[in-house]
């Protein structure tokens, strides 16, 4: 054989193979409506149940809060109540 011909089948070979891979077929990238339909219904579904994780979390945080909170309005109103108690106590003893 000639030089030539040596050199060219090795390029002739990568040639074919290149060109056989344009032609397959590609790989099943689209989906059917009917799959992106459940598709759609899952990905709410997730982010429904996400929603719902923190608002749970929220309400939970807010009660916490609005307990303590309470509990310091009592506390200081008792102590305010005490002051002005004593205040009115001191002002009716005789001296």
């Amino acid at each position: 054989m000639s030089r030539l011909r040596r050199q060219s089948i090795p390029i002739l070979l990568l040639s074919a193979a290149l060109a056989g891979t344009c032609f397959a077929l590609p790989p099943q990238a689209d989906q059917s409506p009917k799959q992106d339909m459940k598709d759609a219904g899952q990905s709410t579904k997730d982010a429904a149940k996400d929603t719902g994780q923190a608002t749970k979390k929220a309400a939970k945080k807010t009660g916490h809060v609005a307990k303590t909170d309470s509990k310091k309005a009592a506390n200081k109103t008792a102590q305010k109540t005490k002051q002005g108690a004593q205040k009115v106590e001191d002002k009716t003893q005789p001296n």
